[in-house]
């Protein structure tokens, strides 16, 4: 059995009793052996070092688009729906199996280099074996599962399925995929939204989730525009609608949830159905600031998500939670709303429970699966560190570039900034070279 010691660190448990305490982690396989402020002379396999770092609970986002990290910086500065239908639903539709293979590879590195340990992906429709096989390689913890589209005139033709075919294929890749490696990667339904679903699509994936006992992840409410679509199409807005055909619940994931009245709002607290905010997405793109402190007044499970490289550029968890602690402030006009430990409950144990998974991960417990970040603290951005509350610095002074090592499932993914599981030259330069043809096939004016 290998073992791994880290000494000498801040430990921010994520207990029930929320300790936080300078002290040690075992590691032995893949979970967490044992961890306390004094373990005497422990002997390891690999000994780390974290004096004057934090150790703390793996960063888990609840929705990214792995499939959107090549398309970093090709989509700026457009409202929702023309950034969908103008440019990246074309961009999309143009992958090849390579360019979708580095496009998720490209952001797992990122993910993997800020501290993020787990993942709930939507690919796009096509060439998602060779996505999940990415997330296979690299040894990130992942929900993920084929983009359905089946829906609407403005879906570009590389895009659109037959509901058979998307149905079919999708069960393809859950009976390959699903539960992998021991449960490290999960498959889940991934309807894009109402806009380009029909409702036999949605219910058949109703029905399947129950039948296979998987995760649905779909996005919701993000936008005005989405909302008076869903009205005229469907007759009754967006949560009312997907709890009158049975698909709220609690293995239900809804990124954004921006544009909710109280109904609604009251419908996915009393459903169980899991929320991933998405900040600074949102924020870009100008399609709102979600309600979090109501939704979390009313007891809805709430965590947070990057979304996708094209309306964010960059998939720092950091500063996820810092945009999500600043907005609510800002719109409430109260400093007390979102504290940082509330802010990164959500990052961790909120996400935890999005996946279904607050048993296994989200907090550093004896028991639990070995998915930890190790965070340089002292650099001149984030010093002083004596006498300083640890989660302020975590959530209003660190970033990304502060995250020394990565270890997942017990693996280390990343040490002394160092990828061991992914080619960092390798993806860049690939990237950089897939991206100019995608351009060229997808048609698009950057005009």
């Amino acid at each position: 059995m290998a073992t791994i010691l880290i000494k000498n660190g801040t430990i921010v448990t994520m207990n029930p009793e929320r300790q936080i305490y300078k002290g040690n982690v075992l590691i032995k396989d893949d979970c967490i052996e044992d961890l306390s402020p004094d373990m005497g002379d422990i002997q390891a396999d690999k000994v780390i070092d974290a004096e004057g770092m934090a150790v703390i609970p793996g960063l888990i986002q609840t929705h990214i688009h792995l499939t959107q990290t090549l398309l970093r910086g090709q989509a700026d500065d457009l409202e929702l729906l023309d950034w969908l239908k103008k440019r990246v639903w074309p961009l999309e539709g143009s992958h090849t199996a390579e360019s979708n293979y580095y496009s998720a590879k490209l952001g797992i590195a990122e993910l993997i280099k800020g501290g993020t340990t787990s993942l709930i992906d939507m690919e796009t429709v096509h060439h998602t074996d060779e996505a999940i096989n990415a997330i296979y390689e690299s040894g990130i913890r992942a929900i993920t599962g084929k983009c359905m589209m089946d829906y609407s005139s403005d879906v570009p033709k590389g895009l659109m399925e037959n509901t058979d075919d998307s149905i079919k294929e999708s069960i393809r890749l859950l009976n390959k995929w699903h539960m992998k490696d021991g449960g490290r990667i999960r498959y889940a339904f991934t309807p894009r939204f109402v806009v380009s679903c029909t409702e036999e699509l949605l219910i058949r994936v109703r029905d399947l989730a129950k039948e296979y006992d998987v995760m649905v992840h779909t996005h919701a409410s993000e936008n005005r525009g989405e909302i008076e679509f869903v009205e005229l199409d469907r007759g009754m807005r967006n949560i009312k609608y997907l709890q009158n055909i049975g698909l709220t619940g609690p293995n239900l994931i809804l990124a954004h949830c921006i544009w909710l009245d109280d109904e609604e709002m009251q419908i996915l607290a009393d459903s169980g159905t899991k929320i991933s905010h998405c900040p600074n997405s949102n924020l870009k793109l100008a399609s709102g600031i979600a309600k979090i402190p109501e939704l979390l007044a009313l007891g809805a499970n709430v965590s947070i998500g990057a979304d996708g490289a094209p309306c964010n550029n960059n998939l720092d968890m950091f500063k996820e939670m810092r945009s999500a602690a600043m907005i609510q402030k800002a719109r409430l006009l109260s400093p007390t709303v979102m504290p940082a430990e509330k802010v990164f409950e959500l990052a961790t144990l909120g996400g935890a429970k999005a996946m279904g998974l607050e048993d296994q991960t989200g907090s550093l417990e004896k028991g639990k699966k070995a998915d930890i970040a190790i965070v340089q603290l002292d650099n001149i951005y984030s010093t002083p560190v004596n006498e300083v509350d640890i989660m302020s610095q975590l959530v209003y002074a660190v970033g990304a570039q502060d995250v020394v090592t990565t270890i997942v499932n017990g693996k280390i993914l990343m040490e002394n900034r160092k990828l061991t599981t992914l080619d960092e030259r390798d993806i860049k330069d690939n990237c950089n070279k897939l991206i100019k043809t995608q351009i060229i096939r997808s048609g698009i004016s950057k005009n």
